[in-house]
């Protein structure tokens, strides 16, 4: 009867560190888009039409009047992902000032986004907001100057197999390694190239397979698109051919793009 009452308190103590307190913590494999994602968009730095990149001419009323946000997608994946694996909500305590959030947001930032999730209690706590969505629609700016900068990703030692590996045998390790990954309940930054063509060169997030019927011959999956916060765009698997296409989009003009894993490792 002692074992079991103290089995009964440790269950209690659980439930209050894991509920209460207002703070709110999500596995990686509960990812939820218009929850966990960020609510502002990646601006390319040419304007598209049907994937065709023309240069952004604005002048006199159309100027803009504040900084496009640009070449961030790289950055935003890797921000999405340290936050459902090393940062936690409590939306009941008093939001910080600006000064104390740029700091509370660089130190998740320091997070090596390839280690291992870390337990409640080590979290990064960001008060005053229920999830990431939700602080990013009240205090974008202060997370854009603070997450990191766009131009060192040019420069990742991962994106030079972009230029060498093309093989569909290593397209097919990738797809191996997105399921693995989703099984383990991991989210899954996929850098997009068609190299040499360059119709795309992007990071996206693979955070779930999409239902399909039993007769479809080709694998679906959700991924987050820095470029679209308002909704989860389709990353497509065909198995026979053993290649990847990515969704169209104003950006892009639809199909192939070889699939990269970023993140998942150093040096990666």
């Amino acid at each position: 009867m002692i074992w079991a009452g103290g089995r009964a308190a440790l269950y209690f103590g659980c439930a209050i560190l894991f509920c209460g307190f207002g703070a709110v913590y999500a596995r990686p494999d509960d990812f939820q888009f218009k929850r966990d994602s960020l609510s502002f968009a990646n601006s390319t730095v040419f304007e598209y039409h049907e994937g065709v990149a023309r240069l952004r001419r604005a002048s006199g009323p159309e100027k803009e009047k504040t900084p496009r946000y640009t070449r961030r997608c790289f950055v935003m994946c890797r921000t999405v992902v340290q936050f459902k694996k090393f940062a936690r909500f409590d939306p009941r305590g008093q939001p910080l000032n600006d000064e104390d959030l740029a700091h509370r947001v660089r130190e998740l930032a320091r997070h090596a986004v390839w280690q291992p999730e870390l337990p409640l209690a080590q979290r990064v706590v960001f008060p005053g907001y229920k999830n990431l969505r939700q602080l990013s629609e009240k205090r974008g700016w202060v997370l854009q100057k603070n997450i990191g900068l766009g131009w060192p990703t040019y420069a990742r030692i991962g994106n030079y197999r972009m230029v060498y590996n093309h093989s569909t045998n290593y397209q097919q390790e990738q797809h191996d390694e997105i399921e693995k990954a989703l099984a383990r309940g991991e989210l899954f930054v996929a850098f997009l190239s068609d190299f040499p063509t360059l119709h795309i060169n992007h990071a996206v997030m693979v955070y779930g397979r999409k239902h399909s019927s039993p007769n479809d011959k080709v694998e679906r999956y959700n991924t987050y698109d820095p470029n679209h916060p308002d909704g989860p765009r389709e990353l497509t698997w065909f198995p026979d051919k053993k290649v990847f296409n990515f969704e169209k989009d104003e950006e892009f003009v639809g199909g192939f793009a070889r699939v990269f894993r970023v993140y998942g490792r150093p040096l990666q």
